[in-house]
Parts: structure tokens; C-alpha cells; sequence
């Protein structure tokens, strides 16, 4: 098959994907609000503050969070269309307001404006990324796409005087593709010499608690450093659909209990069975590194996500922050 046929079918059947994604949405209640940047029912009372604020609003919605382009008058607004894999990319986007104008002013959460998530749409490859903005309302963050395909793009943020929100959009990478599966089930993550353990497990409906263990050549790492505001970050993307969960750990820096480390611990509150894909940030020596795992809720093991192929991306890796 050549390489427009290729793509062309693989790009048909993630239609298919995505088209039955708010479906799936509605059936299982509220993944994450699309309004909320706390990004999911996911976060225990004692989580720290930021995303995890609007909790509230979430059960207003019956659409997951990152599924939609536009929400309550804002839409996601990509301006590059000439993508090569492997290559730098100027991405350029804006978000347009219940006016139709860019929105300029955004309040800061954990640090930043706007949060920018890049996956492959089969979970092998992730990215956290912080645009720079300019004063029109245009945002531009340099990042690679590792290889075609199509990915998703998550905007994570909060209008000046308005609610939290997530927004997305898929971004083709045009060239040859196979998708691989699904990565297998994991509850260790190496990475740059450290190691992270996951323990705990995902159980629908309820709050679960999650503790990831972060250690160096067999020592725990006790000076974990404070990375927008907390000791680690952790996205939960429903596989298929890709629905998006951002969760805070429990406690903050110098709040006087929580330590650096080595433990960080998450209350994570997923509302229906299925796979699901973790990436852990955390910095370290100054340099921020992501821990990727892949666990099924529920009590069930993950299985391989459908694609048009019958495969899935297992490119783990490209983390940038």
C-alpha cells in the first residue's frame, strides 16, 4: 500500500475512533471536565490547590475533558498546517473567545498560563509543553513530532474571569505510518537512570490512591525539587478516546508535611473500566523527567488499543517539558 492509501485509511479509521468518543463520554459520566482544569473528578479534598478547584463544574458536563475543540464559546484555533516528522515545528495557535476575538489575558495556574499537551494517538509518545505568547493572542511553543501519524493536542487553561478549560485538537503528521499496540501493562518506569515504582490501583467511581516511588541507582531520591508548583504532575488519558485527567499530588511544597520525595502520592478518581496511560513529571538535579506506565481500571489488564493496522505506538521517550 502506498504511502497516501496508508495514512488515508489509518487517518479513516481514527475518525471512526474519535466519532464514537462522546458516545462513550456519556455513557460512563464525566471523565474530567471539559471546563475544569483540574481536568478530572480525579482530586481528594487534601490535593493541592490550582487545577483542582473547580471540581464542582465537573459533574455539569457529560463530555470528557479534551475531547471537544470549542467549549462554552472558546475554541482551539491551530495556525500550522505544514508539519515534518522529525522535525523542529514552530506550532502556532490561538484560542478565540465567545467574541470571536484571541483571547490575551489567562490566569496563571501552576505556574503558567496555558499547559500544552501532545500525545501520539496511541499513547506512546507524550509531551508537556509551555507556548510562549505573543501580544495578538497567538501562542508558539517549538516542539518535534517524532514520526507521522496523527496526535492529539491538549490546551490546559483558564480565561482572565472565566472557568478552567481543556481543550483539543488532532494535528496530522503527514508520511508512513504503523501504529503499534498499546504498551503493556507496567508499574515500574526507568528513565534517565531513575526508577519509579507505581503502586496502587485505578478503581471506577471511587478515589483512588496512587503512590509513586521515585529512586536512583537502588537509593530513594529524598530532594525532589518543585516542578510548577508541586512535587509531580500526573496525566491520565483514557486510551480510545483519549479523555484527559490532569491530577495534583496530595500536599504541596512547603506546606510543612509533605516531603521531596520519595514518595508522591495522588488520589486519582477514574469513572469507567478500561485502559489508561500515566505519565508522572517530576524534577530532579534540575531537570524535569516523565515516567510513563500503563494500567487497567477496574480490575481488568490493559488490552491493545484498535487501530486501523490492529497495532499501537509503544515510542516512549519523547518528553518535553
Amino acid at each position: 500500500m502506498n504511502t497516501a492509501a496508508k495514512l488515508g485509511s489509518y487517518v479513516l479509521g481514527l475518525a471512526v475512533v474519535f466519532g464514537g468518543a462522546l458516545g462513550m463520554g456519556k455513557a460512563v459520566g464525566p471523565v474530567g471536565a471539559p471546563a475544569t482544569e483540574d481536568h478530572s473528578a480525579m482530586a481528594a479534598p487534601a490535593a493541592s490547590a490550582g487545577h483542582g478547584e473547580h471540581t464542582a463544574q465537573q459533574a455539569k458536563s457529560d463530555t470528557p475533558g479534551g475531547l471537544q475543540v470549542s467549549e462554552n464559546g472558546y475554541t482551539l484555533n491551530p495556525l500550522t498546517t505544514t508539519i515534518e516528522p522529525g522535525e523542529p515545528t514552530d506550532y502556532r495557535f490561538t484560542v478565540t473567545g465567545p467574541d470571536g476575538k484571541p483571547v490575551t489575558d489567562y490566569q496563571v495556574e501552576h505556574d503558567k498560563k496555558l499547559h500544552f499537551i501532545v500525545v501520539s494517538r496511541d499513547l506512546g509518545s507524550f509531551q508537556h509543553l509551555h507556548p510562549t505568547q505573543a501580544g495578538d493572542g497567538v501562542w508558539s511553543v517549538k516542539l518535534t513530532f517524532p514520526t507521522a501519524g496523527t496526535y492529539r493536542a491538549f490546551a490546559d487553561f483558564a480565561p482572565t474571569g472565566g472557568s478552567a478549560l481543556t481543550l483539543g485538537t488532532d494535528v496530522l503528521v503527514a508520511g508512513d505510518y504503523e501504529p503499534k499496540e498499546l504498551p503493556n501493562v507496567s508499574r515500574t518506569a526507568e528513565v534517565d537512570g531513575y526508577e519509579v515504582a507505581l503502586d496502587g490501583e485505578l478503581t471506577p467511581g471511587q478515589a483512588s490512591k496512587l503512590t509513586l516511588k521515585v529512586s536512583k541507582d537502588g537509593k530513594p531520591v529524598t530532594d525532589l525539587q518543585p516542578y510548577l508548583g508541586a512535587y509531580g504532575h500526573l496525566v491520565a488519558l483514557r486510551a480510545r478516546d483519549l479523555a484527559y485527567l490532569h491530577v495534583h499530588p496530595d500536599g504541596e511544597p512547603g506546606d510543612g508535611k509533605t516531603k521531596a520525595g520519595p514518595e508522591i502520592v495522588f488520589y486519582a478518581e477514574v469513572p469507567s473500566n478500561g485502559d489508561y496511560r500515566l505519565f508522572l513529571d517530576f524534577q530532579h538535579d534540575g531537570e524535569v523527567r516523565t515516567a510513563d506506565f500503563t494500567l487497567g481500571a477496574g480490575g481488568r489488564p490493559a488490552s491493545p488499543a484498535p487501530t486501523p493496522s490492529g497495532h499501537g505506538d509503544d515510542n516512549h521517550g519523547d518528553d518535553s517539558h
